[in-house]
């Protein structure tokens, strides 16, 4: 018999459109990278170990609506970057995102 851990995190997701290099906008929701529980990023993480240089402005977050890592840049934002509590919950082969009312 297998037993799933699953854990509940509150965190602040943001909402925010911004222009991508290829000059295409792109609105995201995403949660930022200090705010997930270090146990699910470390699930995430694959590769040699070697931190990514990422240019100024640009920032590594979770895209909750693709439940992925993606570079959000904070130089081309567009209009109002809103925020929220939402619950995050994670087990050991699964990610749900649950916005909290």
């Amino acid at each position: 018999m297998t037993t799933i851990d699953t854990t509940t995190t509150t965190v602040t997701a943001h909402n925010a459109t911004f222009t991508k290099k290829s000059g295409e906008s792109r609105t995201m929701n995403f949660v930022k990278i200090n705010q997930l529980p270090e146990s699910f990023v470390n699930t995430q993480i694959s590769g040699t170990g070697t931190a990514r240089t990422l240019a100024e402005g640009q920032e590594l977050v979770w895209d909750l609506d693709n439940n992925g890592f993606r570079i959000f840049n904070w130089n081309t934002v567009v209009g109002e970057v809103t925020s929220n509590e939402v619950s995050f919950e994670t087990s050991f082969n699964n990610t749900t995102n649950t916005v909290v009312q």
